[in-house]
C-alpha cells in the first residue's frame, strides 16, 4: 500500500517509479481521489459542525423562551440528522475507492534495481561453484525417481489430479531431512525463532501481505460454514479499519477512541460484512450464538510468509525489540494460474509443496542491511549442500509486486542443464506494513513509524530435493545423500537406485 501523502509530496518521482516498472503515470488520478475523499470528510465535518453549533443555539432560544425560533433550528438538526448517513456512507465510499486503487498498484523499485521488461533484464551477481565436478549430464529428478519406484506422480493423480506427487520411502525421508536440517541451520546459526503457524487464514492476512486482491485466482480457497460468533473477528476488523479513517488522533497519530466513532465504525462494520455475504444478516438483532450457514472462506497459504509477516499486524513494537526474525517449515499451495504448459513433468511447479521460509521486520534504516543478511542465510544452506548456484538481482519487470528489490538463488540442475529458482529474497519496506497497519515507536521520542518487512525462502525443500537428486546423483541410479544430511537419514548415504 503506498501512501498519499508522500505522492502528494513528489508526484513526479511516483510517476517515474512506475514508469519504471512499466506503468503509466497515476499520481494525478490518486490524487484527484484523494481530493473527493478530502472533499466528503469536510462535507461530513461541516454538517456535525453546524448541529453542534444548532444544539448550542436551541439551548439560547429555549432560555429566551423563544419558541418558535428553537422550533425552527431543531427541524435543521433533524434535517442535518437525516442527511448523516449519506455523508458517512460518502466519506467511506471515497476511501474505499481510494483505498482499492492504492492497494492495486505494484510497490516502487529501489534506485539500484535493474531496469528490465522481463526475466531477460536480471543481473548476476555472483557464483558459488561445488567442491565436486559440475555433471556435464545427467538424468532429471523424475526419471531417477520413478525408476526407483519412489515417486509416483500416477498415484498422485489419482488422488488429487495433476501437479502433485507422492514420496516414499527413502526419498520421503530425504525431502523431511533436507527441510529439518534447514531449519537447524536457521535457528541454531542465524537466529530466526522458529514457529508453526496456521496454514489456513483470513483475506486480512492474505491482504496484508498483498497475496489479494491481485493474486486471487493463484490461491486456494476452502471454506466452512459458521455461525454469528464467527463473524466477530471481521466486524472488530471491520471497526478498526473505519476508526482508523475517520478518528481523530493524537500527537503522536494514535487513533482517540471515542463513542460517537464506536457507533459509526459498528454500524460500517456490519454493513461491509453484510455487503461481503450480499445479503441482509441484520447483525445488530442477531442473538450472537445464532446458527446461520454462511461459508466463511480460509485461504491455503501460498507461502509461509503470509502468517508469519501477519504476526506484527496492527501491532506497535518498541524499535528495541527489533529486528524480528522469523522461520517455519509448512506445505503451501498454489494454483499457478499462469503456468499452464510449464514444467509439467516432476516436481519443479506443484499444487503442493514444502518450504522453510524466512522473515524479518526491521526498522526502516536497517532493512537494506537485513536484506543482504537473510539472503546470506538462504545462500548458506546450498553451500552446505555443496550445490553450483548463482544469485540474481531481479529487473523492474521481473520482480514481485510487493517488491521493492529481489535476489534470487538459481540452482544448477544438471537433469536440464540450466540453472533454477530455488530462492527469493525480498525487500518490501513499509508496503506490507501499511496494509496491515504494523508499526514500531523509535527511540528517543522520535515517534511512531511503520517497520520494515522482508521475506525469503529458505529454501523451497520440494526444489532442494531436486537439486539433490540430480546433482548427487550416480550412473547406477543411486543417489548419494550429502553428508551434512546424513545424520538425519540415520546414517544413511546413499538411496540405491535400480541397478544396483
Amino acid at each position: 500500500m503506498h501512501d498519499i501523502r508522500a505522492i502528494r509530496e513528489n508526484p513526479e518521482a511516483f510517476d517515474r517509479d512506475l514508469e519504471r516498472r512499466g506503468l503509466s503515470p497515476l499520481s494525478a488520478e490518486l490524487i484527484a481521489l484523494d481530493d473527493a475523499r478530502k472533499g466528503a470528510v469536510s462535507a461530513a465535518q461541516a454538517a456535525q459542525e453546524r448541529r453542534n453549533a444548532l444544539s448550542k443555539e436551541i439551548g439560547a432560544a429555549k432560555k429566551a423562551k423563544d419558541e418558535a425560533r428553537a422550533s425552527e433550528l431543531m427541524a435543521e438538526v433533524a434535517r442535518l440528522k437525516e442527511e448523516a448517513p449519506g455523508l458517512e456512507a460518502a466519506q467511506a465510499q471515497a476511501a474505499k475507492v481510494l483505498d482499492e486503487r492504492l492497494a492495486a498498484i505494484p510497490n516502487r523499485p529501489k534506485a539500484d534495481v535493474p531496469l528490465g521488461a522481463d526475466e531477460h533484464g536480471n543481473v548476476e551477481c555472483r557464483r558459488f561453484a561445488s567442491s565436486r565436478a559440475r555433471l556435464a549430464e545427467g538424468r532429471q529428478h523424475f526419471e531417477l525417481g520413478e525408476a526407483t519406484g519412489l515417486m509416483d506422480f500416477e498415484a498422485a493423480a489419482k488422488l488429487s489430479g495433476s501437479r502433485f506427487v507422492v514420496l516414499k520411502g527413502q526419498l520421503a525421508r530425504l525431502e523431511r531431512a533436507l527441510g529439518q536440517f534447514m531449519l537447524d541451520l536457521h535457528t541454531g546459526e542465524h537466529g530466526y525463532l522458529e514457529v508453526a503457524p496456521p496454514i489456513l487464514v483470513r483475506d486480512e492476512a492474505m491482504f496484508g501481505t498483498a497475496q489479494l486482491p491481485k493474486f486471487r485466482d493463484d490461491q486456494f480457497m476452502t471454506e466452512k460454514s459458521m455461525d454469528i460468533a464467527d463473524l466477530r473477528p471481521t466486524i472488530a476488523q471491520a471497526m478498526r479499519d473505519f476508526s482508523m479513517k475517520i478518528a481523530p488522533r493524537d500527537k503522536n497519530g494514535l487513533v482517540v477512541d471515542t463513542a460517537e466513532v464506536r457507533q459509526q465504525a459498528q454500524q460500517y462494520a456490519f454493513k461491509a460484512v453484510e455487503d461481503a455475504f450480499g445479503k441482509d444478516l441484520r447483525l445488530a438483532e442477531r442473538n450472537p450464538n445464532e446458527a446461520i450457514n454462511i461459508p466463511l472462506p480460509l485461504w491455503l497459504v501460498p507461502t509461509a510468509e503470509v502468517p508469519l509477516t501477519n504476526l506484527v499486524r496492527e501491532n506497535i513494537l518498541a524499535e528495541d525489540e527489533l529486528p524480528l526474525r522469523f522461520t517455519a517449515l509448512t506445505p503451501c499451495f498454489r494454483a499457478e494460474a499462469g503456468a499452464a504448459g510449464r514444467d509439467t513433468r516432476g516436481m519443479l511447479r506443484q499444487h503442493q509443496f514444502n518450504k522453510v521460509e524466512l522473515v524479518s521486520i526491521t526498522a526502516p534504516e536497517k532493512s537494506a542491511e537485513e536484506h543482504e543478511r537473510m539472503l546470506a542465510c538462504a545462500e548458506a544452506v546450498l553451500q552446505k549442500l555443496d550445490l553450483t548456484y548463482r544469485v540474481m538481482t531481479l529487473c523492474t519487470g521481473d520482480m514481485g509486486f510487493a517488491s521493492q528489490k529481489t535476489y534470487d538463488i538459481e540452482v544448477w540442475v544438471p537433469g536440464q542443464q540450466t540453472y533454477r529458482e530455488i530462492s527469493s529474497c525480498s525487500v518490501c519496506g513499509d508496503f506490507q506494513a501499511r496494509r496491515m497497519n504494523a508499526r514500531y515507536r523509535a527511540k528517543e521520542g522520535r515517534g511512531v513509524g511503520f517497520v520494515h518487512t522482508l521475506n525469503g525462502s529458505g529454501v523451497a525443500v520440494g526444489r532442494a530435493l531436486i537439486a539433490v537428486m540430480e546433482n548427487y546423483q550416480n550412473p547406477d541410479g543411486s543417489v548419494t545423500i550429502p553428508s551434512v544430511l546424513q545424520p538425519y537419514m540415520g546414517g544413511l548415504n546413499r538411496i540405491e537406485g535400480p541397478n544396483t
